[in-house]
C-alpha cells in the first residue's frame, strides 16, 4: 500500500461572532464548494473560489411548469377514471357520463392554453 501524504493533520480553530460566522457562511453558500472547510481553506490559501449564480427566469419556469403539471395529471386522472367509469354503465347512465366527460374535457382544454400562455410569456422574455 502506498502511504497517502494528502491527509490534513494540522488544524486551524477560529472563533467568530455569530454576526461574523453568517456572513461566512452567506459567502460560502454563494459557491460550489461542498463544505465550509473547503471553502475557508480555499480563501486562506488564496486559491480561486467559484461562484454560483441563479438563473431566476429559469426557476420561474421549473416552479410554473410543475404546478401546471400537477393540474395536468390530476385533470387526466379524472379522465381516466371517467373512462373506466363509462365501461361500466348501462346505456341510460351514459348519458350522465356525457355531460361530465365534456365538462372535465373543457377543463383539459383551458389548462393546455393556460400551458401554452405560459410558454409563450417565458419564449418572449428569453428572446428579448
Amino acid at each position: 500500500m502506498t502511504d497517502r501524504k494528502d491527509n490534513r493533520t494540522k488544524w486551524v480553530h477560529l472563533r467568530r461572532l455569530p454576526a461574523e460566522y453568517r456572513i461566512l457562511h452567506n459567502k460560502f453558500c454563494k459557491t460550489t464548494c461542498r463544505s465550509l472547510s473547503e471553502f475557508v481553506r480555499k480563501v486562506l490559501l488564496d486559491q480561486p473560489i467559484v461562484a454560483t449564480y441563479r438563473n431566476t427566469s429559469q426557476d420561474d419556469l421549473l416552479g410554473a411548469m410543475a404546478v401546471m403539471t400537477d393540474e395536468l395529471n390530476a385533470i387526466g386522472n379524472n379522465i381516466n377514471q371517467s373512462v373506466k367509469r363509462l365501461h361500466t354503465l348501462r346505456e341510460l347512465e351514459a348519458h350522465g357520463w356525457a355531460s361530465k366527460y365534456a365538462a372535465e374535457s373543457s377543463a383539459l382544454q383551458e389548462k393546455i392554453n393556460e400551458v401554452k400562455l405560459v410558454l409563450n410569456d417565458i419564449a418572449a422574455r428569453w428572446l428579448q
